[in-house]
């Protein structure tokens, strides 16, 4: 059953089903719209008693209430200016070293950090012998992206691709599936060198937005576009550890990649690992 999965995701239509979910996610059906998240609710275990907006009927659309706000207080963010903390709710799926370029997707697969970032070479070279860790989001979790650490975004990547799902069964028998499926690349100076933070799409995501450009895809292409932001003025996008920096409409998952001799992770780090926005990962390689 599960190679049926699998195989079945190569040959449906992965683009027309997600603008067709999108459109369906981004409908205002009244009764209909609260009755489905209701349902999404009870299916997924969701909490709502975190959520700004608890009650379903407060939310117009499927979408709306997917990228809900918690409450204030909600995800407190640890302090300390050495400390890199987790950027959303999910579940490690893999981390460690990238050796040789390379990046583990699961047992037995990997990919190279160059295929991940849009295939510009002198931006893979930055992130050579790092650290990555890559985090799954699941339906039930909340679905906003926050920053792991005060950063200046000086680049942003849209790579178009595939849509596979990206769930751990996929990630385990899909070869290359996250420098194959469809991303938007974050690139940012902090206090420890470059950071990378990638949103990579998935299956049925219909939307995946930044706070500083907006709805960055759909429309999707075949071209890979780039942005340059500038480090100070009017146009500098700075953003301090804890702020919202994107999120997706329908779940997917994010990757952090981090230059050499930069980080260690947590001693608490471990695969399959539930993560809390906000809460500890990492810290800079060379605090005490």
């Amino acid at each position: 059953m599960d190679k049926i999965k699998v195989r079945l995701q190569y040959w449906i239509p992965q683009h027309a089903l997600t603008r067709l979910v999108g459109k369906i996610a981004s409908a205002k059906a009244g009764s209909l719209t609260t009755a489905i998240i209701r349902w999404f609710i009870k299916q997924y275990n969701v909490n709502m008693d975190e959520a700004l907006h608890p009650d379903p009927q407060h939310f117009a659309t499927f979408n709306e209430f997917f990228v809900r706000e918690l409450k204030e207080g909600a995800r407190p963010i640890s302090e300390g200016d050495d400390l890199i903390t987790h950027p959303a709710d999910a579940r490690v799926s893999q981390f460690g070293p990238i050796q040789d370029g390379k990046l583990i997707q699961a047992k037995g697969h990997d990919y190279t950090a160059l295929e991940l970032l849009g295939g510009d070479e002198k931006l893979a070279e930055a992130f050579n012998d790092g650290e990555f860790a890559t985090l799954y989001l699941s339906p039930s979790d909340y679905h906003r992206v926050h920053m792991p650490c005060d950063g200046t975004l000086r680049q942003m990547i849209y790579v178009p691709g595939d849509l596979f799902s990206v769930n751990p069964l996929t990630a385990e028998n899909v070869p290359n599936l996250f420098a194959r499926n469809e991303r938007v690349v974050c690139i940012f100076d902090t206090a420890f060198g470059p950071m990378a933070q990638v949103l990579v799409g998935a299956t049925i995501v219909g939307s995946i937005e930044q706070v500083w450009a907006g709805t960055v895809t759909p429309p999707r292409g075949n071209t890979v576009h780039r942005w340059e932001y500038p480090a100070e003025g009017d146009k500098a996008v700075i953003l301090k550890k804890g702020q919202e920096m994107g999120r997706f409409k329908l779940g997917s998952t994010v990757i952090n990649l981090f230059a050499k001799n930069s980080i260690r992770f947590d001693d608490s780090m471990q695969l399959g690992q539930a993560t809390v926005m906000g809460t500890p990962y990492a810290q800079r390689q060379d605090a005490e």
